[in-house]
């Protein structure tokens, strides 16, 4: 493969994936029919935590973030996981059909799970949706502009006297002299190339 960045040039946003007990960030959000209830499919990691809280509920919520949402909750959803800190201890959300969406967001959507689709790297779950609202008119915030962005939306601390590996695509953090050359970012999936080494 020659250049796989290019596939950040799809057209997708940026949300906030949240369920029962846990949640975290997630951009490859597509509608894939429509009627009353559409269709809404969400593809989620096999490695996030999410994943596995997926397959053990019956519904799921979108909310849609814009360009000014506040970086702690990118931070907290997506630089985390629900094993490690409740992430909606900090978190302001409105309980809708028992399930917490964000609210500071755009709106929300709510889905039921009719169906789930694995492939190597992710689950793509498709719900239908049951509730919807628009909170705002504020601009969606898109996977494009994350990028552009992303040094001021996550703000990445390492610990001091340690040697950390930064992922350059989500900001995770992996403390070890050297980097395994197999190793995969658990949050995002891409590989050592992609990681910054970083010390205090």
């Amino acid at each position: 493969m020659k250049n796989k960045k290019i596939t950040r040039k799809i057209t997708q946003g940026v949300y906030a994936l949240t369920t029962n007990n846990g949640g975290c960030i997630v951009d490859a959000v597509s509608q894939i029919s429509a009627g009353a209830n559409p269709l809404i499919s969400v593809a989620v990691m096999k490695t996030n935590y999410t994943n596995e809280l997926l397959k053990n509920n019956k519904t799921f919520a979108i909310s849609v973030l814009d360009e000014t949402v506040n970086s702690d909750i990118i931070n907290t959803f997506g630089m985390n996981s629900m094993r490690n800190i409740n992430k909606f201890e900090n978190t302001e959300t409105i309980e809708i059909e028992n399930i917490k969406v964000i609210k500071d967001s755009i709106g929300y959507m709510i889905c039921e799970i009719i169906d789930s689709i694995d492939n190597d790297t992710h689950t793509l779950f498709i719900g239908k949706l049951i509730e919807a609202d628009v909170f705002n008119d504020k601009k969606p915030m898109s996977y494009a502009y994350y990028q552009e962005n992303k040094n001021d939306l996550i703000k990445v601390t390492t610990e001091k006297g340690k040697i950390a590996w930064v992922c350059q695509i989500c900001g995770y953090v992996y403390y070890d002299d050297e980097l395994p050359d197999d190793f995969k970012c658990p949050m995002c999936g891409v590989g050592k190339q992609l990681f910054k080494r970083k010390e205090n």
